[in-house]
């Protein structure tokens, strides 16, 4: 057997014809009612479709500073493996999920247009893409699908499909069709709504059938076929996509179709529906959702198509009459073009018929890490290493950016970022990270795009140095050098400040490894348990007022207060809340013996970086790390700073080149005589 015969029987093999049965159905008009009656949820709007779409990959609650929040798994993009994946804007996504629903119970926002409002690279684009591409794979599922229907020629067999896709029970006369809504609306949670008439087309095909059979609607019914339909951007089926061009070579007929001028010779008239494509964006996006791109620049005779889609739920296509569609409206924009919309009156009406949903900058550091991760990772780019904390400190740059002063002086702005991470910070509670919230009105309207740090990473990853791997300080200087030429900057003092703040970022990657190395240095297990186990026996007797046993001596003694104190000062544990501190450390240690569990160090995160600091502090001089920067170290020394390094490739993420570098820069410091301990 040949090879090519191999892979044809193994496609063979896998093929699901049934399922392709399926999804390309064919029946009558009394099957199609069968099933209708069976499951009413045929029969839904383009809201209510898209809404139970979104619903049907389920979803998770959360709280985040006090705020019930909702995560719709959806927008984790589980269609494409997490390639257009959403993070850290579940507040907007919940607001987008808030006005689908309302769209589905006929509350109002079906009659709007939905405009994604935000700085440029906030993701606009990429949720709407999530949305078409949903309700693609949605109509291909059970749950998800909907039909059509089309007229048989019965001499030629030929089939004429509605060339919007409509709703067959829209075929029912009007009477007959309320009653069976009425029957439909007693089984649904939201309710079954069917309005409008056919579209010219289907309404020449279905005058001119009742004629021919003297008014009889169950012979012309005889000539309907119903069948499956498969929303498809690519085969322009209940997906439309709109995107202005140059703007005086605009034409409206591109959103309502136009005269086929070929069939005018057949038909012999060009407002004779058969000589008409119906074949504009609104046409086809009928039942399903129509985006537009940079919806502000339509030019106007454009906004009018879209008051009259919108509110009405009508098209006028050249010579013909309004034609009623369903669909999702949806546009993106960004802020200067936003902005003319507010200042020109002449707009009014479009303003009115609108619901904005801001599109911001993540503001949360782990978020924005995670969507250069998901670029950006061994897995992606094999032959570079990425040293650690080089995506981080992108991060932290970028998210700086965006966020605004805090109005209380004693806070900074890289303290605001890391409790808008989650971080706690002394003296600061949720509801202060509430009021932080509330106080700030554009924060992450404004800043650096993620698009620009992609761009750096990228520059930084392809240098004409051809390092072996990419540390922080190689992006941080891509970063700053790229803002000489950043074409959405133009003011000075913008720019100055985007540059005062990667000095922010060095210093705290400076601060970062430091504190890294430190615990390299100081991750003797042992030690640290029987340093432990010593501040707790001298922190117990102190808080029951009670003596210490010396294990040499064998006598009583005082609590060592200089050994608690020198702990305690390496995190900021000030002399008058050092009992607060040690009171709490006891009562956390007898709630676990309550519940039968040992007392382990790693729980406490404030005490395990005490005991690091203060065991490296204790080891420091022993290593003499700043050895390595006069380049003469004894054996003995080299084998103590080589088990460090090796703690930072095994424990941290660090390969050999990027560990040894780490080691070298913090020695300068040490060197410098500037080391600082960490709170």
């Amino acid at each position: 057997m040949s090879r090519g015969a191999e892979i044809i029987n193994r496609i063979r093999d896998h093929q699901d014809t049934d399922h392709y049965q399926k999804l390309n159905w064919t029946g009558s008009f009394e099957q199609y009612l069968d099933m209708v009656l069976e499951n009413p949820k045929l029969v839904r709007t383009a809201y209510q479709r898209v809404y139970d779409m979104v619903l049907s990959y389920g979803s998770r609650e959360y709280e985040d500073s006090k705020k019930r929040i909702v995560h719709y798994n959806f927008f984790d993009d589980p269609m494409m493996g997490g390639e257009d994946a959403i993070f850290g804007l579940d507040v907007p996504l919940m607001k987008l999920v808030n006005i689908f629903k309302a769209g589905a119970y006929q509350y109002g926002p079906e009659k709007r247009i939905l405009l994604l409002h935000g700085p440029v690279g906030s993701s606009k684009s990429t949720i709407v893409r999530l949305l078409k591409r949903g309700l693609e794979e949605y109509s291909r599922t059970p749950e998800g699908a909907l039909f059509t229907f089309g007229w048989k020629d019965p001499e030629s067999g030929r089939i004429d499909w509605s060339p919007m896709h409509e709703e067959p029970l829209k075929l029912l006369p009007m009477d007959t069709r309320r009653a069976l809504l009425e029957t439909l609306n007693e089984r649904t949670d939201y309710p079954v709504v069917l309005e409008g008439e056919l579209n010219p087309f289907c309404r020449y095909m279905y005058a001119s059938l009742m004629q021919r059979y003297n008014g009889d609607w169950t012979q012309m019914i005889e000539h309907v076929v119903v069948k499956r339909v498969l929303i498809s951007e690519k085969d322009r089926v209940g997906i439309g996509t709109f995107q202005p061009k140059d703007e005086k070579n605009q034409d409206s007929t591109e959103l309502t179709g136009d005269i086929n001028y070929r069939k005018i010779a057949e038909y012999g008239s060009d407002s004779d529906p058969r000589a008409f494509n119906f074949d504009g964006e609104f046409n086809v996006a009928n039942r399903g959702i129509v985006e537009f791109v940079e919806v502000l620049k339509l030019d106007v005779a454009f906004l009018y198509d879209l008051l009259g889609a919108s509110q009405e739920h009508k098209i006028k296509p050249k010579k013909f009459p309004q034609t009623d569609i369903d669909e999702v409206i949806i546009g993106h924009t960004n802020e200067p073009e936003f902005r003319k919309l507010q200042k020109n009156e002449y707009m009014e009406a479009l303003r009115d018929r609108t619901v904005k949903i801001d599109i911001p900058y993540i503001t949360k550091l782990k978020d924005e890490i995670r969507i250069y991760q998901k670029d950006y990772n061994s897995k992606k780019i094999p032959n570079k290493h990425i040293a650690p904390h080089t995506i981080e400190m992108a991060a932290i740059w970028a998210v700086l950016t965006r966020l605004e002063d805090p109005l209380k002086g004693q806070l900074t702005l890289l303290q605001k970022l890391k409790l808008y991470d989650g971080k706690s910070l002394p003296g600061f509670t949720e509801e202060n990270v509430k009021e932080l919230r509330k106080e700030v009105k554009r924060e992450g309207m404004e800043g650096i795009s993620p698009r620009y740090v992609q761009d750096k990473i990228s520059n930084a990853l392809v240098s004409e140095l051809e390092e072996a791997y990419i540390n922080p300080f190689m992006l941080l200087k891509e970063l700053e050098s790229g803002l000489r030429h950043h074409t959405l900057i133009s003011s000075d003092d913008l720019k100055k400040r985007y540059l005062e703040i990667l000095g922010l970022v060095r210093q705290e990657y400076e601060d970062t490894v430091k504190n890294e190395v430190q615990r390299a240095i100081s991750a003797d297990e042992d030690s640290i348990k029987k340093l432990c186990a010593n501040y707790i026996d001298n922190v117990k007797a102190y808080t029951q007022k009670e003596k210490v046993r010396n294990k040499y001596t064998g006598q009583s003694e005082d609590p060592d207060e200089r050994l608690m104190r020198s702990i305690e000062d390496k995190i900021d544990i000030p002399e008058s809340r050092k009992d607060d501190f040690r009171r709490e450390i006891m009562n956390y240690i007898g709630a676990l013996a309550v519940d039968g569990k040992q007392f382990d160090y790693r729980a406490n995160p404030r005490l395990q970086k005490a005991l690091e600091l203060k065991l490296f502090e204790d080891q420091k001089d022993t290593i003499k790390l700043t050895s390595l920067v006069s380049s003469v170290v004894d054996q003995e020394t080299q084998e103590k700073i080589d088990v460090v390094k090796q703690r930072l490739i095994e424990n941290f993420g660090y390969n050999e080149q990027s560990a040894t570098d780490v080691l070298n820069f913090v020695a300068s410091i040490f060197a410098r005589g500037d080391i600082k301990e960490q709170a």
